[in-house]
């Protein structure tokens, strides 16, 4: 694909569709909000995680806070790059870190769907692109895409590292992993793609420095993050893994997750723990559909790690739809099918999507919301 071929021309209709649907969903809430004199803004930038990285932006690390079970919180466990650019904001417009972060996090979506609109549109042409980004953006919980939270930014980094490591670009696609590395744990996951496509190259016959160099930059992210964690705790190389476990976090195979749809199907939740089931398969089939649509290793060894770290970790388990926003690969069978449709149908099928998905969003946000 020719570099002409990535400019904001070719994107555009993407990132209208994209911008189109999480300016309902902002609509939404905030009509929503009036309803029940809730505040968007608050619900956006100053609740849950999002006050977590607004600390971090303000003062640094070294904020705990201890539980009556003696488990204890520390902003450790939230990578940094986020609350840097939160301060890379604030400091020049004098706005909050939480209202920062929300200008991170627009940029970022933007970015994302950018980022997934060349995925696709390098492995199934443009149109597919377009409903992939418009995918993304009116999944159930795609209102997160909207606060001042990690996952937009993440996305952003690794479909971008994705598109670098499917184009050969190596120093690219390192440089991207190593920034997604500093965002979320998930990081690894780019990490494993880029080394993956990196492999398979090799096998190929291509030989290159920079693909060298690309492999080794790819995990100096988190692997940083990690050591400089487990400097300051004392702990070495467990001490992150110290800290995640002191907020109830780790990778368990599944089981927590499966006690707790086990506990719900054996009480009066019973249709909630059915849901739950539904929602697993799903996310599986999707998979399989992945794997079956022949996309690149890459793509399937990063969504595949995505889900596993999703539904094999312990934890809030109300957080496992949002853990799952990254995994856009999931996505692309079915902006496939819609692009094969007629342009009528296939948009009222994801304007119809979006505007439920607008509706769960306020609903959620006002409610139980992400933690």
């Amino acid at each position: 694909m020719p570099v002409e071929d990535l400019g904001f021309r070719r994107a555009a209709p993407a990132l209208a569709v994209f911008a189109a649907v999480r300016l309902l969903g902002l609509a939404v809430l905030a009509a929503w909000g009036a309803a029940v004199d809730s505040s968007p803004h608050t619900l956006l930038s100053a609740r849950w995680d999002s006050l977590w990285y607004a600390r971090i932006a303000a003062e640094g690390y070294g904020y705990e806070v201890v539980l009556p079970n003696g488990h204890v919180h520390s902003n450790l466990a939230f990578f940094p790059l986020l609350p840097w650019l939160e301060r890379l904001v604030a400091a020049p417009t004098g706005l909050s870190y939480g209202s920062a972060g929300l200008v991170v996090s627009v940029v970022a979506g933007l970015g994302a769907a950018w980022g997934i609109f060349a995925v696709a549109d390098l492995l199934y042409g443009r149109r597919a692109g377009v409903f992939a980004a418009g995918a993304w953006a009116a999944l159930p919980v795609g209102i997160v895409q909207s606060m001042a939270y990690s996952e937009s930014l993440f996305t952003a980094l690794a479909a971008w590292a994705l598109y670098g490591a499917l184009r050969g670009r190596w120093l690219t696609a390192g440089l991207l992993a190593a920034a997604a590395g500093l965002t979320r744990p998930v990081g690894a996951a780019v990490v494993a793609a880029v080394w993956v496509a990196a492999v398979l190259a090799h096998r190929r016959g291509e030989r290159s420095w920079r693909m060298a160099a690309g492999m080794l930059l790819a995990p100096a992210g988190a692997a940083a993050y990690v050591l400089w964690v487990g400097a300051r705790t004392g702990d070495g190389l467990l001490g992150y893994l110290d800290v995640q476990g002191g907020w109830g976090n780790g990778f368990d195979g599944g089981w927590a997750f499966a006690r707790f749809i086990g506990a719900k199907l054996a009480s009066s939740a019973f249709p909630a723990g059915v849901g739950l089931i539904a929602g697993v398969v799903l996310v599986l089939w999707l998979y399989a559909l992945c794997v079956r649509q022949r996309q690149p290793a890459a793509l399937l060894v990063y969504c595949g790690i995505v889900v596993a770290l999703a539904l094999c970790a312990s934890g809030y388990f109300g957080s496992k739809p949002r853990l799952l926003l990254p995994a856009f690969p999931l996505l692309l069978p079915a902006a496939v099918a819609l692009a094969r449709w007629r342009t009528g149908r296939a948009v009222a099928v994801l304007g119809a999507v979006a505007l439920a998905s607008a509706a769960y969003g306020a609903f959620w946000l006002n409610g139980s919301g992400p933690p």
